[in-house]
């Protein structure tokens, strides 16, 4: 499945409430002012996956996972290489944490920093969707791309897509870009892009 023009810019809009509120809640919960933009909304085919996450992210990452279940359901993550994992906790936690270090302090911050952009943005989801989705506890993992890809599980019979967002943070004049991915069977793919697109109709006709 590929997004048309029209259902990207209805993805696209419905992310930046999700990264609006989680940059709100970032900036109040570290004094810094923080902006998360979204540069990329695209889907792909799990097989297809790898090379458009290189645009973001290489080699090992820091990668936030959450489970969600309902009518919609698949998997959650935000993604992060382990420099920009790194350089993000250290401009939010202003710790100066060394480029490249992932110390237990850090990959708690880095958990609650995925914790609250992944339930934001299922949290603006659900609303457009009219549905409730359950939620598994978050789990940080430290692993190369290849390795998280062949982690993801849906349905052993199921086609899955990823639908990749990008994601650059900005904190006191630095930047940080990393991803977040849902991961879908079609057709939970299918009724989110579907429920999302008649969302942006009736926002524009209201």
């Amino acid at each position: 499945m590929r997004l048309t023009e029209g259902q990207t810019d209805a993805v696209t809009e419905a992310v930046n409430i999700a990264f609006s509120r989680t940059a709100a809640a970032l900036s109040e919960i570290t004094g810094n002012r923080v902006e998360l933009a979204v540069p990329e909304v695209s889907a792909h085919p799990i097989a297809e996956l790898l090379p458009a996450l290189h645009r973001f992210v290489q080699g090992e990452v820091a990668t936030v996972h959450q489970i969600f279940g309902g009518p919609v359901s698949g998997d959650a993550f935000l993604l992060l290489d382990i420099d920009g994992a790194s350089k993000l906790v250290g401009l939010l936690a202003e710790a100066g944490a060394p480029t490249g270090q992932m110390g237990d302090s850090a990959r708690e911050v880095l958990a609650e920093i995925g914790n609250i952009l992944l339930n934001a943005c299922l949290g603006v989801f659900g609303d457009l969707l009219q549905v409730r989705f359950t939620f598994a506890v978050p789990r940080l993992h430290l692993d190369s791309l290849g390795s998280m890809l062949d982690t993801l599980v849906i349905g052993a019979d199921e086609i899955r897509h990823a639908l990749l967002v990008g994601a650059r943070f900005k904190v006191r004049a630095s930047e940080v870009t990393g991803c977040m991915v849902l991961v879908l069977g079609i057709n939970s793919l299918d009724l989110f892009v579907r429920a999302i697109e008649d969302w942006a109709e009736r926002a524009a006709s209201a």
